[in-house]
């Protein structure tokens, strides 16, 4: 599954993705006195150019208590900080020269994560994502690349149990553009099942928020005359390991060439 888009402005600006875990995580699925299995790397190729795929390596490191320190990629890192009851409050950015490229400053409102700030040396590349919920499942989530928030990016997801069956995206811009991915899911957990509740959140998007692994998305966008129209359909095949967790999932359109190949491996702590 393909994560798009901005969201990734709270973690790591590549395509990579990430897991963690934390002992204070309501939402977690595991018995604390059970070994946590936490994602350890994720190599991710993409087909937008079938000659020349695209191939995005990230590693990620752990503490003790399975918080999530380090993500390691070719040309970028990120580094993680934490207050004593696990909530992420830091992220440093960091360029292949191991120069701060930026970081992100996590908010909460009582138990949810309400906004990240990024945060840069030049004010002017400043970008806020805010959060709304329902139930306790975000709904929202707007980026504000100004300081009034003109023109803002939003991500709109509608629900089914625990999965995301329907994904809108608003691109903030002076020709702003519509996209839905409408998605169907198979039974078993996903990659994320053990991810830290807030990087989830942060994360976004319809694979990493919800329980199970979509198999088929239908990718359609808005024309002028405000009618959905669909362009593309991804059909998904997963492999599962021993825990029963993704080892492998390849996404190809409907006329059968190649979209994207995800390869997951995992640690157990």
């Amino acid at each position: 599954m393909k994560i798009k888009n901005y969201l990734f402005l709270s973690l790591i600006s590549s395509a990579a993705l990430l897991n963690s875990c934390s002992n204070t995580d309501e939402n977690e699925t595991t018995n604390p006195a059970e070994p946590k299995i936490l994602l350890s790397k994720v190599t991710t190729t993409f087909y937008g150019n079938p000659a020349n795929p695209d191939t995005d390596i990230a590693t990620l490191t752990y503490n003790s208590q399975g918080e999530l320190l380090k993500i390691l990629s070719e040309d970028k890192s990120s580094s993680f900080e934490y207050d004593n009851s696990g909530k992420p409050l830091k992220i440093n950015y960091y360029k292949a020269d191991g120069t701060l490229d930026y970081y992100s400053l996590y908010i909460y409102n009582g138990d949810q994560l309400s906004t990240i700030k990024a945060i840069y040396s030049n004010p002017d590349y400043n970008r806020t994502i805010n959060y709304t919920y329902e139930n306790g499942k975000v709904i929202t989530s707007t980026l504000c690349q100004s300081a009034n928030c003109t023109d803002p990016s939003i991500f709109t997801y509608t629900y089914s149990g625990e999965n995301i069956t329907v994904e809108t995206y608003i691109t903030g811009s002076t020709f702003s553009m519509s996209t839905k991915r409408e998605y169907l899911y198979d039974n078993q957990l996903n990659p994320f099942t053990y991810t830290n509740k807030y990087f989830k959140v942060s994360m976004g998007g319809a694979y990493v928020l919800s329980k199970n692994n979509y198999t088929t998305e239908r990718i359609s966008y808005k024309d002028g005359a405000g009618n959905w129209i669909q362009n593309q359909q991804i059909i998904y095949n997963v492999q599962y390991n021993s825990a029963q967790l993704p080892s492998q999932v390849i996404g190809k359109t409907s006329n059968g060439n190649d979209y994207v190949k995800h390869n997951y491996e995992y640690i157990t702590q």
